[in-house]
């Protein structure tokens, strides 16, 4: 959308991803019939009006945010960007009386100081919404804006792209893991893990290592249809015209429509009693407590169903959580259970040492590089 340019009916709209998820998200958004259009480093682009943004933030299992674009244009020098910024629409995205934060990047352009940009656009801004504060200080790259709105500018090779988010607190965020255990992954990349391994929702699925439950919970939201965002509140709440009415009942349709069972047996253990107990309480909040069947044990003891299903799990790095001779003991125990009793069982694990990964003696092929707690990391899947 060009600044200046009348208020459309449809968005430049940006699924932001960890690097290494774009092709599942791009996948979700086909899914969505919210059809990808370009898929670059950390995320992918489409189109849409409202009510795909409203869509894409209640179901969007594996982004980060999602984010419209407000308009784009070249600028060299500080008045210019003022001037251009203020043509932008930015009653569309911006209520009176709104604060908002503004995270500014630039690279390879006339103008590099981002405190002075981050000024320019606060200046345009707050002379064209009434009202508006902007504080002095700009958000860091973890932000997850959870108040206020969030306004993204980069600059680059002298072209200024400034974008709103839509969704407010990181995507991940799903409002039901309130208790950690050591080591906790993110829900988007537990959802990715599922996605990218392909489990079918009906074959039973195992989590040896559950910690605070994330890839089993995602699993019963995954199998049942729910959308992972039905409870929690998104920015585009606050955006001028926005219904709360309509929303709810997108909202109330999307939990209609789900299944009141998950259709497939869902199994989560872990050695720590504390695990398992925030792992419960978090399938509470999440609703899904019916679904899961949580077990305190070690991988020793573990015992699979007859019936040949999914293992998913996340196993210890020995980096963070145990040391490398725990983790080199978990591998070989983990491939002696899929050789013995598992021959015809999926496995999706997450890898942070391929060495480790070799003592489970499993022949895996990779699905996605990405990264967990700032740990470079490998899914594999077999088959």
């Amino acid at each position: 959308m060009a600044a200046g340019s009348s208020r459309p009916s449809t968005l430049d709209l940006f699924a932001v991803c960890a690097p290494g998820l774009e092709s599942i998200v791009a996948g979700e958004l086909t899914a969505l019939a919210l059809a990808p259009e370009t898929t670059s480093a950390g995320g992918v682009s489409f189109r849409g009006d409202q009510d795909a943004v409203w869509r894409a933030n209640l179901w969007l299992r594996s982004a980060s945010r999602v984010i419209a674009r407000v308009g784009s244009f070249r600028v060299r020098a500080l008045g210019e960007l003022e001037r251009r910024a203020r043509t932008l629409p930015w009653d569309r995205f911006l209520a009176p009386g709104c604060s908002v934060k503004i995270r500014v990047t630039a690279h390879k352009s006339r103008l590099y100081h981002t405190t002075a940009i981050a000024e320019r656009v606060a200046s345009a801004i707050v002379g064209r919404i009434q009202g508006a504060t902007v504080p002095a200080s700009q958000p860091d790259a973890e932000d997850d804006a959870a108040t206020g709105a969030l306004v993204v500018v980069r600059v680059a090779h002298d072209t200024c792209l400034v974008s709103v988010d839509t969704s407010g607190a990181l995507l991940h965020r799903r409002g039901y893991r309130l208790r950690t255990a050591k080591a906790p992954m993110r829900e988007t990349l537990a959802a990715a893990m599922l996605l990218a391994g392909r489990w079918d929702a009906r074959a039973p699925l195992l989590d040896p290592f559950c910690g605070s439950g994330t890839i089993p919970i995602e699993a019963a939201l995954l199998a049942r249809h729910l959308p992972p965002g039905a409870r929690r509140a998104f920015a585009f709440e606050s955006w001028p015209g926005f219904s709360r009415a309509r929303w709810r009942r997108m909202v109330d349709a999307a939990q209609d429509a789900a299944l009141p069972a998950s259709p497939a047996a869902i199994l989560a253990s872990d050695r720590d009693a504390g695990a398992i107990d925030a792992a419960r309480d978090n399938a509470a909040r999440a609703g899904v407590a019916g679904d899961i069947a949580f077990t305190q044990q070690p991988l020793s003891s573990v015992r699979l169903p007859a019936q040949p299903g999914w293992i998913v799990t996340n196993p210890p790095y020995g980096v963070r959580v145990s040391d490398r001779a725990g983790a080199r003991g978990a591998y070989t125990q983990l491939g002696r259970l899929m050789r013995e009793e598992g021959r015809e069982w999926h496995a999706v694990l997450m890898l942070a040492d391929s060495s480790l990964g070799k003592k489970a003696g499993l022949d895996v092929r990779q699905v996605l590089r990405t990264k967990n707690g700032g740990i470079s990391v490998d899914v594999v899947a077999r088959p």
